[in-house]
């Protein structure tokens, strides 16, 4: 368990922890001159439940508010600390806020001093300390008077610590390992080592971790769990970590990093959120309104948009956050924003989505999404998620630290469809309704455009819901095609039963030219106006007829005087790939495939110009080489050309 003590400046916090731990935590000679706490301060002991209990001291002074803010996160409970001859103190109030917002609903009071006043003075602090307490998540929370002076009080609060401890649920170690830094150092013979608290999953001696936002990759060397040696460091334990890495020093890692498992590095810096406002703000928030944002122990500059109008004291709703520079986070983060000058807190709430769109945000089909986002079970959320949208499942488990275990679950649980080849979930009835959509606008199309070959696959994929990413789109097409539902017919996509139709005439007259372009000649067929001379027809017909042809997918414009067999470009697609096989680097040049088709140059430049323009080959200069992302051109299941 993590104990965060809490409280007014000199109310006896340090000396507190040190009474129940025997830790003095004040670690600094500028704390001890001073008599105050400026820097956390850490202290652990068994408190005679048989674990170890941490707690972390925070400063008390209000200046040090954001400092007290880094200790906050991830503490399992709080302790209030209320000096008996002070009683309740501005940060008493504004500390309890902090916690309040950050969502801890577990705690005790200190009433620390208790030596210094008599029981009707102590009596009337108990009543002012529940009125305090009662609109808060701490309501309830017993209050211990103590002396940390002379010890009176001080057993039965450690005895309720270590029932406390007891009682504690265990955190996610099942999820992926996130670890929030609070402090960077360096110590001789081993390095550089980050102490802060583990927020989810497990890590173990030897482990590779990223530290985000920076990217910088590291080796765990050794771990301290507790203030103890150990293999593993386990979610809700404070943990050290002797880092090792190319560019791993002290300078290098800040307070706010985290350090976590290498597939959760997404750094963001713009976020939609839940935001409470307290009630004692002066005006309320409006868009653009500046603020600087704590999100475990990161600190930084932040302009807020409300998403539903401005939000007034006391009031809470969906907003936007956007960031001066990229942090670390994940679902569900509890936030605290105060105001530029750091003088007061002004709200908090929880992080719903990492990747907020700068457009249309307030939306009511964005309102929506978010509230399907800010469902807390994973199940739920993604159940409610893909009855909207398509949820792109790598992206959901990563924002939410979810490993593929609890993805797997959650999946299951949440009874959606995967797109075969995809990691793309939708509710099986918006998959009908995506499916639907195809064929409606299929048919559409068939019946406006009778004599065209079919719909390209872009203006397909934009005129459906929910729109898919293009290769996501591209692995649904297939799928549809092996059920038999549409037809691929290279770039375009059509009904299986529809095929651009030619009139009896049209069709005599291409079967004379047919043989011309599949026999010996493919390679270097006919022009078109060789074509009209041959056989007296209007040149503008042959081409009319040609095209048409073409978009059938019996032929292939390659140039605006020259029309391929659709079965010769397939030929020549294969000489292409096994002519950039034998190149070095797979670059080749244009008259090296010009000597295998045999044809002029010209020809051989426009064949090539003809790929080039669908992707298949890649310029440089005078070399080109295979696109290996659209390798498949050409075939029944190939991708947008």
């Amino acid at each position: 368990m993590i104990v965060g003590t809490a409280g007014h400046i000199d109310h006896g916090k340090t000396a507190l922890v040190k009474a129940l731990t025997g830790v003095d935590a004040d670690r600094l000679a500028e704390e001890k001159a001073r008599g105050i706490t400026i820097e956390l301060g850490f202290a652990y002991a068994d408190l005679g439940a048989g674990s170890v209990t941490g707690f972390v001291d925070v400063p008390g002074h209000e200046k040090f508010v954001h400092t007290m803010l880094a200790g906050a996160g991830g503490i399992d409970l709080a302790l209030l600390v209320v000096a008996a001859d002070d009683g309740i103190m501005p940060q008493t109030r504004e500390h309890l806020a902090i916690l309040d917002l950050l969502g801890i609903r577990r705690g005790m009071v200190a009433l620390t001093k208790s030596d210094l006043a008599g029981p009707e003075r102590l009596a009337a602090l108990r009543a002012e300390i529940a009125e305090l307490l009662a609109p808060t998540g701490l309501d309830g929370a017993p209050v211990f008077p103590v002396s940390s002076l002379t010890g009176a009080g001080i057993p039965a609060l450690r005895d309720a610590l270590a029932r406390a401890e007891a009682e504690t649920a265990a955190r996610a170690t099942g999820d992926r390992f996130r670890m929030a830094i609070d402090r960077s150092f360096t110590l001789a013979g081993a390095g550089t080592v980050v102490t802060g608290t583990v927020l989810s999953g497990r890590v173990a001696t030897g482990d590779q971790v990223t530290l985000s936002p920076s990217g910088l990759p590291a080796r765990v060397r050794g771990i301290h769990a507790q203030n103890r040696k150990a293999d593993q460091g386990l979610a809700g334990q404070r943990c050290a970590l002797n880092l090792a890495g190319e560019a791993i020093t002290r300078e290098a890692i800040h307070r706010g990093d985290l350090a976590l498992d290498p597939v959760l590095h997404a750094p963001t810096q713009r976020i939609d959120v839940t935001l409470g406002v307290l009630a004692g703000e002066p005006k309320p928030l409006a868009t653009w309104f500046p603020a600087r944002l704590h999100l475990g122990a990161a600190e930084t500059g932040a302009r807020i948009v409300p998403l539903q109008g401005p939000l007034g004291p006391g009031k809470s709703g969906l907003a936007q956050i956007v960031l001066d520079r990229p942090v670390a986070a994940a679902f569900g983060e509890r936030f605290i924003l105060r105001d530029t000058s750091a003088r007061r807190t002004i709200g908090g709430g929880s992080l719903i989505d990492l990747r907020a769109p700068a457009r249309h945000r307030a939306r009511p089909e964005r309102l929506a999404q978010l509230a399907a986002m800010a469902l807390p079970d994973p199940a739920k959320a993604l159940a409610a998620m893909a009855r909207l949208e398509a949820v792109d499942l790598d992206a959901f488990a990563r924002d939410r630290a979810l490993a593929p275990p609890g993805l797997a679950q959650a999946v299951a649980e949440s009874d959606v469809a995967v797109i075969p080849g995809t990691r793309q979930a939708l509710s099986p009835e918006l998959l009908d309704r995506l499916r639907q959509g195809v064929t409606a606008q299929l048919t559409a199309f068939h019946a406006e455009n009778a004599d065209l070959q079919g719909l390209g696959r872009e203006r397909l994929r934009l005129a459906v819901h929910p729109r898919l990413p293009r290769p996501d789109f591209t692995a649904l097409l297939r799928a549809e095609a092996e059920a038999g539902r549409i037809a691929l017919d290279g770039a375009f996509v059509r009904l299986p039963g529809h095929l651009p139709r030619l009139s009896d005439q049209d069709e005599a007259l291409l079967a004379r030219i047919l043989p011309r372009l599949n026999g010996d000649e493919r390679f270097r067929p006919p022009r078109v106006r060789d074509f009209a001379t041959e056989m007296g027809a209007d040149e503008a017909e042959i081409r009319r007829i040609l095209r048409m042809a073409a978009r059938q997918g019996r032929l292939d414009q390659i140039a605006h005087d020259h029309f391929f067999a659709r079965a010769t470009t397939i030929e020549m697609v294969a000489i292409i790939r096994d002519v950039a096989a034998q190149a070095p680097d797979g670059w080749f040049t244009a008259p090296a495939f010009r000597d295998r088709v045999q044809n002029g140059r010209k020809v051989a430049i426009q064949i090539l110009d003809f790929f080039d323009r669908l992707g298949l080959t890649l310029r440089r200069g005078d070399l080109r080489r295979i696109n290996p992302h659209r390798i498949d051109l050409f075939q029944p299941d190939g991708p947008d050309m």
